[in-house]
């Protein structure tokens, strides 16, 4: 993610959050102390916290890029002008597939209109939240987990995002 992006995310760009964690003394608290650090003292979401915390630690060395991950986990959200009904359709069979791609997860559990928990191939997991934001307005939030090593964990979130993207324009383009 670019300094432009993650500043308009979070108000700092990377170097001003390693400047920040560095102060605190970072590199001596395990990934849970910087999460807290980076909620309780500045007020950074629960995603941005893991998404700071698993870019900072292997560029100061703290943690080699395919070690474990603060978090097993990535969330990524996105609200669109469709009913929920509408929203949860895209997310079924073959018109899952038109959007998502080649991934071809399995079923694990079904809430209609409110819950998907899906298994990945590769023994990852994930859930999908649908709620009603109105009539004709409804939000999707994906939930990835059980990740293995911190650059699965900032795949996982661009990969995410980039669905979304892709379930949007399918819906609304």
């Amino acid at each position: 993610m670019s300094d432009a992006a993650q500043a308009a995310k979070t108000g700092k760009t990377w170097s001003d959050w390693f400047a920040v964690l560095d102060r605190a003394g970072a590199k001596r608290l395990e990934p849970r102390g910087i999460v807290a650090l980076l909620g309780q003292r500045h007020g950074v979401g629960a995603s941005w916290q893991q998404m700071v915390t698993v870019t900072y630690e292997p560029a100061r060395g703290v943690l080699e890029a395919d070690e474990k991950p603060v978090a097993v986990a990535v969330s990524r959200s996105k609200t669109l002008a469709v009913p929920v009904a509408r929203l949860w359709g895209a997310w079924q069979g073959a018109e899952r597939a038109r959007w998502l791609g080649r991934v071809t997860p399995t079923v694990r559990k079904v809430a209609v209109e409110r819950l998907l928990r899906l298994a990945w191939d590769d023994g990852t997991s994930v859930d999908v939240l649908f709620s009603a934001k109105g009539v004709a307005k409804s939000q999707v939030s994906v939930r990835h987990g059980k990740l293995a090593t911190a650059r699965d964990a900032a795949e996982r979130k661009a990969y995410w995002a980039e669905a979304l993207d892709r379930l949007h324009s399918h819906l609304e383009g």
